[in-house]
């Protein structure tokens, strides 16, 4: 249908420990360039991104919501959880605790979120740890003179937890962009491929598309709002 720029908006959050570099990750996808000094996360910031699936010949308009990790905001982020059908659950390869801390982010997540939620574990900063070719997977590495630290998780426990838990794993650099694009990929191909089996029910739909066949008419998209969004997901009916 002429006009239509994406055929579904996706809301997605982004949580976990505070810097681990969700709000990196968030930059990364939107503005392609790398946040080196962030401030702090106060409640939650918001970015979009349109994103192509060539094999499900659609383009999806991603929301991306960065919820605060300071446990202060964690209650003002478990407000914008409600509706999102994907997340990305970041930790720190070179901070264990942080990877620790992931199974009470998910049961956050499984509390508040859709129930159907597509959820991603996202290891960042592969960057700080990795060999000259990116794929130092130990956990003994050394530390290099620079800023360079030892990995403290490694990806093939971190792939088993994913396995476990039923998520999706990618290991990402903020810094060089590694993965950072596939993470939301990945779970936007889930997300579609459960569209496709019904596991959303019809009524969660909005249609945003009315009068005749080739007509573009006002609807309600929403945008960065203080309140938490009551959308959940929204389709151009083709």
């Amino acid at each position: 249908m002429a006009g239509i720029q994406w055929h579904y908006v996706l809301k997605f959050i982004i949580t976990g420990d505070a810097s681990v570099g969700k709000s990196s990750l968030l930059v990364r996808l939107t503005d392609q360039r790398f946040l080196a000094n962030p401030d702090p996360t106060i409640g939650v910031e918001f970015g979009s991104k349109l994103i192509n699936i060539p094999e499900e010949e659609k383009v999806v308009k991603l929301q991306c919501w960065d919820t605060a990790g300071t446990e202060s905001f964690r209650a003002i982020g478990r407000s914008y959880y409600r509706g999102a059908v994907g997340c990305l659950l970041v930790y720190d390869v070179t901070n264990r605790k942080s990877f620790v801390n992931i199974k009470s982010w998910l049961a956050d997540v499984r509390e508040n979120a859709d129930p159907h939620v597509t959820c991603i574990l996202v290891g960042n900063k592969v960057d700080l740890c990795s060999d000259s070719d990116g794929t130092s997977n130990t956990a003994t590495s050394p530390i290099v003179a620079g800023f360079r630290r030892a990995r403290e998780v490694t990806s093939e426990e971190a792939e088993r937890f994913a396995k476990e838990e039923g998520l999706l794993f990618v290991e990402a650099s903020a810094k060089s962009g590694q993965n950072v694009e596939k993470a939301f990929e990945d779970s936007a191909r889930d997300i579609l491929s459960k569209v496709r089996r019904g596991v959303f029910d019809d009524n969660r739909w909005l249609d945003c598309v009315r009068g005749f066949p080739g007509a573009m008419t006002p609807c309600f998209i929403p945008t960065f709002s203080l309140l938490p969004l009551p959308v959940f997901l929204l389709r151009f009916p083709m």
